[in-house]
């Protein structure tokens, strides 16, 4: 990025997991602060993610621990994840890599699911610049009573508790 950004920290508040539907959904929110946002994702992400929040392990390493377990492995630490862009309905993330120093050593791309999965693994910060929160945010306000009251209705509800008729962005 080149501009200076302002950096809002957030949360990761729910995933909303959809019966047979490869469209899942998480909602992160500020975290000194009431905006928040959908972003859609992946059945495998938001199974990953609930099995962190849970704490429950697998027998055999899948992606993301395995991810985790060879930046450690490699002598760095994931700092923090950045979402730094939200452009036509599609997020943008990167990983913050430090050295055992403490220096920051790499920044890498990456799908927002992935990297809230890292984070969450991770416990580290999880940002989004001032920018891509207030985009965000504005879609998800500007949507229609319309569109509430017809996904209210759909066969599919989502397991989770929450605002459904949110219609998330992608990743």
């Amino acid at each position: 990025m080149t501009r200076e950004e302002t950096w809002v920290e957030v949360r990761l508040a729910r995933i909303v997991q959809a019966l047979n539907s490869d469209r899942q959904f998480i909602y992160l929110t500020e975290v000194e602060g009431e905006r928040g946002f959908p972003i859609m994702i992946g059945n495998w992400e938001a199974s990953e993610m609930d099995r962190i929040v849970n704490g429950d392990e697998t027998k055999r390493p899948l992606t993301h621990q395995l991810l985790h377990t060879t930046i450690k492995a490699l002598g760095a630490a994931l700092k923090r994840v950045d979402i730094v862009d939200l452009r036509d309905n599609t997020y943008f993330a990167q990983l913050v890599l430090e050295n055992r120093t403490g220096d920051i050593c790499a920044v890498v791309d990456a799908r927002p699911s992935d990297a809230i999965a890292l984070a969450l693994r991770a416990g580290c910060p999880l940002r989004v610049t001032e920018r891509v929160l207030a985009a965000a945010a504005q879609g998800v306000a500007g949507q229609g009573e319309s569109e509430s009251e017809s996904s209210e209705s759909e066969p599919d509800e989502p397991e989770a508790s929450g605002d459904a008729s949110d219609e998330p962005s992608e990743e």
